[in-house]
């Protein structure tokens, strides 16, 4: 992750007339919800205070990927703009960071645009250290999650196949899972039991096995191991990564 030098945000401390202090180039406004092309979206940062994890100073892009401006950004909660699938996930990785437990964390999570747009995206977290020790803040970074236009294209076309016959759009190489069933799908193939499954994703038993019965029937596959051998032939899964991840692209 680049890093972002970030001015105070005491009000005391800026000087009428100073100029303003330089923040790194960021691409235009993504809050269309088009995908441009890109692998992916260049990654914007944050300031967030460590006691009540507000944000208290921010990047152009960071807020206008929010729909906001950076005053208006000054002072959310960024567990308010930010969604992991499991909610309490991600407050408890600012908590480890915050107490050393760990010295950076990336989870992907969820957000909203100006205009109710939800996109998913990969959270960064990083803890700032005064020379005591102690933590004087977290430095957040953005990255969306966006298709190449040739994946794009697929969705574009699996997208329209499936309004015409009434089903859930799929991609033409696999399935685009909700959410949840990504994050049932990476418990499976990293070995979670059903018990397991239920407890970290607050679901009960028989909707954990609901779930998976599904993906049964949509990935064509008799059994949990042939599920996930069927998912990595259709390219589910990043590579290379452990615990397994299914891409971006491949959730709505």
């Amino acid at each position: 992750m680049a890093t972002t030098s970030f001015p105070d945000a005491s009000p005391s401390k800026n000087k009428k007339g100073a100029a303003a202090p330089a923040v790194p180039a960021g691409p235009g406004p993504t809050g269309s919800g088009t995908h441009r092309g890109a692998a992916s979206v260049s990654a914007c940062t944050a300031r967030v205070s460590p006691g009540d994890l507000t944000v208290t100073v921010a990047e152009p892009e960071f807020a206008r990927r929010f729909g906001m401006s950076t005053d208006e950004i000054r002072g959310r909660r960024i567990l308010d703009l930010l969604h992991s699938p499991v909610p309490v996930r991600l407050r408890k990785k600012f908590t480890a960071l915050s107490t050393g437990a760990c010295r950076r964390f990336t989870e992907t999570v969820t957000y909203r645009d100006g205009g109710g747009r939800e996109f998913m995206a990969e959270v960064t977290g990083v803890a700032v250290r005064k020379p005591s020790g102690a933590v004087s803040g977290f430095v957040v970074s953005l990255r969306r999650a966006e298709s190449t236009p040739r994946a794009a294209g697929i969705r574009r076309a699996g997208e329209k196949r499936g309004t015409q016959r009434g089903t859930r759009p799929e991609a033409a190489d696999g399935p685009v899972l909700s959410v949840l069933d990504a994050q049932v799908l990476e418990g499976v193939a990293s070995g979670e039991s059903t018990a397991q499954l239920a407890s970290r994703l607050y679901l009960s038993r028989q909707g954990v096995e609901y779930r998976v019965g599904q993906m049964f029937r949509r990935f064509d596959a008799p059994n949990r191991p042939a599920l996930v051998a069927r998912a990595h032939a259709l390219g589910m899964f990043a590579a290379g990564q452990w615990p397994p991840r299914v891409l971006p692209d491949r959730v709505r």
